[in-house]
């Protein structure tokens, strides 16, 4: 058996565009997916804290460095520029492994850059 286990996620980070007229994904700064082990073209879940919308879609690496977040296709309908989104990955592992695993959390700062880096504990709480 395998569980669906927290991967990663990037936290509190700001879309900066919304771009109706590309073939889906989302667009993440290199940078921030470096950091928290995305891959290109991993699926994601993303949360729209400012209306509550949430879909899964698959990741585009943008250019490290520059901050982009930009919602692709039909997600850009439910996402603008200057909402605050979580962006979460997910790992399938065996019970055993998913005891010893801690998650990845990236906490952004302004213009989507990298305020705290860190591992979930037991607890709930960043290390």
């Amino acid at each position: 058996m395998e569980l669906t286990i927290l991967k990663c996620k990037i936290h509190g980070a700001t879309v900066t565009e919304a771009n109706l007229n590309y073939v889906g994904s989302i667009t993440i700064d290199g940078t921030l997916m470096d950091k928290c082990g995305l891959l290109e073209y991993e699926r994601v879940q993303v949360v729209n804290n400012n209306n509550g919308t949430r879909i899964e879609t698959y990741t585009f690496r943008g250019e490290p460095g520059s901050g982009i977040l930009c919602l692709n296709g039909a997600a850009a309908r439910h996402f603008q520029p200057g909402d605050r989104v979580i962006i979460m990955a997910y790992a399938q592992l065996t019970p055993q492994e998913a005891k010893a695993h801690r998650p990845v959390v990236l906490i952004t700062g302004e213009k989507n850059t990298v305020e705290q880096l860190g591992y979930y504990e037991r607890s709930g709480t960043i290390v």
